[in-house]
């Protein structure tokens, strides 16, 4: 398949003689974009049981309702520019997922937050927005999702199991875990995603956890390879190499995504930028 391949280029047709489009008819005239604001949100509540797709369409309606001055593409179907960076799957709440945007008017980041969060369905909550230079040399913010850090909750659990299995998980060379994809079933390598982790000892749980109910969690960084490794696969193989099985369903949230450091910890996406505009400004 050649490079260009997924991308569809749309040319204006030439009209019949005589013929005059209406404004129906021609392409969006959208201005060009002068801003663009890379967003740091959350996905929590029962929005962590809702697709990415349908996440999208909520935060597209956000937009409308906001009014927020979108850049749109050209041609007959116009779309927002938007661009989704590294989107969790569905099933898990997160703290740190990734959007780009596309204005035609200059906004300040603080405002846009306000304008936008209060436009967003419960449990969709706009964290931060930093400005970047439009077709500047900001960088590829997807560049920078190297690993993810979760945290995943097990009630019925008890800590020192779950510290015992995430051991034989960490001792291991190789644990091949199965997943149903699309494609029928998969094998992959969990442990050679798992970077570090550590076993809470006091943690503090979710709500739904009763006080005298045993609820070990792990705080996991997993590497972001291809094909990806997801919390559920983390499970599947403590399973493998311990079987365990935790009697309910286990709560995953991401935490942060970033680039890996010498340490296995996680730097902010959002710091050079953050950097850049500082100095610009001082």
């Amino acid at each position: 398949m050649p490079a260009s391949a997924g991308v569809h280029h749309r040319t204006s047709p030439i009209p019949p003689e005589g013929v005059t489009l209406t404004s129906d008819d021609r392409p969006n005239p959208s201005a060009a974009a002068v801003q663009k604001l890379r967003l740091r949100y959350a996905k929590r509540g029962r929005l962590r049981f809702t697709s990415h797709r349908d996440v999208a369409r909520a935060f597209e309606r956000a937009l409308r309702r906001a009014k927020v001055p979108m850049a749109y593409s050209q041609g007959f179907n116009p779309h927002p520019k938007i661009s989704w960076i590294g989107a969790s799957p569905t099933g898990v709440a997160s703290e740190a997922e990734y959007v780009e945007i596309q204005l035609v008017e200059v906004l300040e980041p603080a405002e846009l937050v306000g304008m936008l969060d209060t436009a967003m369905p419960p449990g969709l909550d706009l964290l931060e927005a930093v400005g970047v230079p439009v077709g500047g040399d900001g960088g590829s913010l997807a560049d920078r999702m190297e690993a993810s850090r979760w945290r995943i909750e097990m009630p019925g659990v008890a800590t020192d199991t779950l510290r015992t299995a995430f051991a034989k998980l960490l001792e291991a060379e190789v644990v091949e875990v199965e997943r149903l994809t699309k494609h029928g079933m998969r094998t992959i390598d969990a442990r050679a995603a798992v970077v570090t982790g550590r076993v809470e000892n006091d943690p503090v749980v979710s709500p739904s956890v009763t006080p005298d109910e045993p609820c070990g969690i792990l705080d996991v960084v997993v590497r972001q390879l291809t094909p990806a490794v997801r919390p559920d696969d983390v499970l599947s193989a403590l399973r493998v190499v311990a079987a365990l099985e935790p009697p309910v369903p286990a709560k995953a949230t991401r935490m942060a995504q970033g680039r890996l450091d010498d340490g296995g910890g996680l730097s902010d996406p959002l710091a050079p930028d953050r950097g850049a505009r500082a100095s610009a400004s001082g």
